[in-house]
């Protein structure tokens, strides 16, 4: 699996009450989530969206509360791959659950500008910015993990994993 794509970027701490305020918190619509992604942080957010594939951050991305509507924002946005230094666990998980692929490598995070090219490798944890002609290694997922992110989500794994048997 590989992402390839422009760049949104921020920087360390962005926790989930930014990433979707907790006005929005009384609709699970995605796309009405997604209209809201990040405008407390930076009000131009979903047009960057419309070009960028790719968002990178600081340390600690997704703190605070344990809300599966951030990743889901991030996601229904059009934002395909996020690029950190760290995440909180929380929020690492509930991405994977819902099929949004993360990836740590603070070297990447800390190197990569807004508006660069870049391609996220899974299968070998490499990262590739194109604009700047460096490479970054992270590492790769388990393979039930690109298994999990390739059905779309736990929901999607567990339907192929009940259709197998």
């Amino acid at each position: 699996m590989k992402v390839e794509g422009k760049v949104i970027k921020y920087g360390d701490n962005v926790d989930t009450d930014v990433i979707i305020p907790a006005r929005y918190l009384n609709t699970s619509d995605p796309s009405e989530l997604a209209r809201h992604c990040m405008e407390d942080l930076d009000k131009d957010f979903s047009l960057k969206a419309e070009t960028c594939k790719i968002l990178v951050a600081g340390k600690n991305f997704g703190c605070g509360s344990s809300r599966e509507h951030a990743p889901i924002a991030i996601k229904e946005s059009g934002i395909e791959c996020i690029i950190a230094k760290t995440f909180a666990r929380i929020f690492f998980r509930n991405a994977i659950n819902i099929g949004l692929p993360i990836i740590e490598c603070p070297e990447a995070a800390t190197d990569i500008e807004p508006w660069d090219t870049v391609i996220v490798n899974f299968e070998t944890g490499t990262i590739t910015n194109v604009t700047k002609g460096r490479s970054y290694v992270a590492e790769a997922f388990p393979d039930f993990m690109k298994e999990i992110m390739a059905a779309g989500g736990l929901i999607g794994y567990i339907r192929n994993m009940f259709k197998k048997t």
